[in-house]
């Protein structure tokens, strides 16, 4: 099993008045191990509407490898690793956003909906780093496919 150089991976989503939020939990759950619990905040959007929001984190090496091994399922998972420099920011933190509809019927697409934050272990603590640790992990992943 490879390493992962994760401190740790978030998953956020919004469920929106008008959405199922077992639906967009399902969506959620596309990625995260069956005992990873998903948390629940409810909040008020500008006109009042409720929008509920969604989020677990991973910290176990297991889980992580899990999630890593969810998003090397993207037809584009090479292009990903090929952003890489666009997706982490100084901060060490590699952003990605997918596609909701698609992760609730099990597919795995870059889109709008899912939120996933990962905080690259790199040291010393530069961008530079964490975006050849990020890669290293990804293609990796990718070459076990």
């Amino acid at each position: 099993m490879p390493s992962v150089p994760f401190h740790y991976v978030d998953l956020r989503a919004f469920c929106y008045a008008t959405e199922d939020e077992k639906r967009v939990a399902g969506a959620l759950r596309t990625f995260l191990p069956e005992e990873v619990e998903i948390e629940r905040a409810t909040s008020e959007g500008h006109h009042g509407d409720r929008i509920v929001v969604l989020s677990a984190r991973v910290e176990r090496a297991d889980e992580m490898r899990h999630v890593l091994d969810r998003l090397s399922d993207l037809d584009t998972a090479q292009q990903l690793a090929d952003e890489l420099d666009e997706r982490v920011d100084d901060n060490c933190s590699l952003f990605l956003r997918l596609d909701k509809q698609a992760a609730f019927g099990g597919d795995v697409r870059l889109g709008d909906g899912l939120t996933v934050r990962a905080k690259v272990e790199a040291y010393p603590a530069t961008k530079e780093k964490a975006v050849e640790n990020a890669r290293e992990a990804l293609e990796t992943f990718i070459a076990e496919k």
